[in-house]
């Protein structure tokens, strides 16, 4: 082979013997612009979507955030470029985006946790170099206002637990349940997931870190003693079957709960909203917090500020306090 190309002068051997391969190589050359560099072969849609879903439950992501994202990506994209007649990568832009948005029934907070979905799976598009920018990144998501989070109040939590014993169906195992969110800050999904390997010595094992050490939560007598009325089973309160159902079965549970309870705006994740609450009024930092939770800090920050200002003239008064022992208040 002799020649060049962009200005970039070749003259050697192929080692081919194949007269068609050497000019499909060079011809991939030229695709890339470049010698030496062949392009990597770009899957359509449907097959991105299938590799950046293995590649994030490869990472061993969240159970809940793997089924959010084959939602939004199977379902929803996929179902909507099939409808346009697009197959390819190069077929969607940043107008046909915007276009897929305006398609969305969403309110403004879950279409933005949407847009962010989109945005990371183009990510990994651009990073496979099967596109030539990230398309969602020009994408502006809807303006919203996010409100604060809501814990139960002390009296909710009392009709709750209350509304457990007259519950019509295993009253020990709903208690039970109840009881582990409130106290450990699990989501739904962990919960019911929860194994008799995770409670030890007056503790739950929440998850492993990063850094390979498990993550701790104290539990206090009265969860120990409704999760020893639990039978037998390496699990409490899962019994093998698809997850999916498992959630909207529990979430049933829970909604029959509150309706006995005459709690309004009932929902499971309430519980870790109470959890992470209590813990930053008992004096815990946004940064311990965000430990128990597996969350960052900017999360906590996000969705409990309130009970972060709080937390923080708590502290001012402290301080205030210790000047008045040296005199100086």
């Amino acid at each position: 082979m002799e020649g060049t190309l962009r200005g970039e002068c070749i003259k050697k051997s192929l080692d081919l013997t194949s007269w068609t391969a050497a000019t499909d190589l060079i011809a991939k050359w030229n695709e890339s612009g470049e010698i030496g560099v062949v392009k990597p072969e770009i899957p359509t849609i449907a097959e991105a979507v299938e590799k950046f879903l293995a590649d994030a439950k490869a990472r061993h992501i969240g159970w809940e955030t793997a089924r959010k994202y084959e939602n939004f990506l199977q379902r929803r994209f996929l179902g909507w470029c099939d409808a346009k007649g697009y197959r390819l990568l190069k077929q969607v832009g940043v107008d046909q985006l915007r276009e897929f948005r305006a398609s969305w029934t969403d309110g403004p907070n879950y279409a933005a946790k949407n847009l962010e979905r989109l945005r990371s799976f183009f990510r990994f598009c651009d990073q496979a170099e099967w596109v030539r920018r990230n398309p969602a990144l020009a994408v502006k998501p809807p303006k919203c206002r996010l409100k604060p989070t809501l814990p139960f109040s002390t009296d909710e939590m009392t009709r709750i637990l209350e509304a457990c014993e007259l519950y019509p169906g295993n009253r020990d195992r709903i208690k039970a349940f109840v009881l582990v969110m409130r106290y450990s800050g699990l989501r739904i999904g962990d919960t019911i997931r929860l194994s008799r390997d995770q409670v030890e010595k007056g503790r739950i094992r929440l998850y492993t870190a990063k850094t390979g050490q498990p993550v701790y939560v104290p539990i206090p007598p009265i969860v120990e003693e409704a999760l020893a009325k639990i039978g037998s089973g390496t699990r409490f309160f899962w019994r093998g079957m698809n997850m999916r159902s498992a959630v909207a079965n529990w979430s049933r549970y829970l909604a029959s709960v509150f309706q006995i309870a005459d709690v309004e705006g009932g929902r499971s994740h309430r519980f870790r909203d109470t959890a992470a609450c209590a813990w930053l009024a008992a004096g815990l930092s946004v940064e311990e917090v965000a430990t128990l939770l597996g969350n960052s800090p900017n999360v906590v920050i996000k969705h409990y500020s309130p009970w972060v200002l709080e937390r923080q003239k708590v502290l001012e008064k402290k301080v205030q306090a210790s000047w008045a022992a040296e005199g100086a208040a």
